[in-house]
This record gives C-alpha cells, sequence and structure tokens, in this order.
C-alpha cells in the first residue's frame, strides 16, 4: 500500500525531518504524533498517511493492522524566482519542491514482541555471547 505527493512547496530538508519521526511507527501511533507536530509539513503528512490507509483498505487490510514500513523524501522540481541584490546585480532565489512516498505493511504484533535472542559464539576465543535483539 503506497501513496505519493509529489510537488509538494516545501525544502526536503524540512521534510525529512518529520519523515524520520513517523518512519517504522504503527499508523495510530504516526497518527498520534502528526496530530502534535508543530511543522508546516504534518498536514501534508497526514492526508498522505491517510491516502495509503484508503488504499490498504481497499485491499481489506484495517489500519490497525498496518505500520510504515518505508518514508522517502527526494528533491522535486526547483522554481527559480529572480531578485534584486545590492549594487545594482540581481540574482536567483531557488526554491525547492519535495517529492514524498510512503509505504505501509501488515505487521503481527506476536512477532515483533517476543523474540528470542541468538547464541554466538566469539569467533576469537571461541566463549559463547548473548546476542540482543
Amino acid at each position: 500500500m503506497k501513496a505519493l505527493l509529489t510537488n509538494y512547496h516545501q525544502s526536503p530538508r524540512k521534510v525529512r525531518l518529520v519523515a524520520d519521526l513517523i518512519r517504522g511507527k504503527t499508523v495510530p501511533q504516526a497518527r498520534t504524533a502528526l496530530s502534535f507536530l508543530l511543522q508546516k509539513s504534518s498536514d501534508a503528512f497526514g492526508k498522505l498517511l491517510e491516502s495509503a490507509v484508503a488504499n490498504a483498505r481497499n485491499s481489506g487490510i484495517s489500519a490497525e493492522e498496518l505500520m510504515v514500513k518505508s518514508v522517502s523524501v527526494d528533491k522535486g522540481a526547483v522554481m527559480r524566482r529572480p531578485r534584486p541584490f545590492g549594487r545594482g546585480r540581481s540574482g536567483t532565489l531557488r526554491k525547492t519542491q519535495s517529492i514524498i512516498r510512503i509505504e505501509l505493511a501488515p505487521y503481527s504484533a506476536k512477532a515483533t514482541k517476543g523474540k528470542p535472542a541468538r547464541k554466538t559464539k566469539s569467533p576469537a576465543t571461541g566463549h559463547k555471547l548473548q546476542a540482543t535483539g
């Protein structure tokens, strides 16, 4: 379940700050996080997330079973605006737009909570090590 937003009028650097906050969260957690953010792009992310959830609902998957698998923010079109500078010179202001992609995937709560730790041996000493995660 994917959703795409093209030519969003904000720089990718600012939009990536919000993208990093919702990446890997469940859909209800991402909705809650976006509702309390003060950044301008949080509203656009909220609408895009709802669009991806609607695409999933058409496939028969409910929003509570989904998580944000990946979020990517890329550089879009660049608007160039002329601007006068000092001493009679002129230059251009470059206003970069963003392309935002969200991909949702189903998850199971049982698979993520109770994973047993793997035991491995150290290659140098041969002692057993307890690996986490």
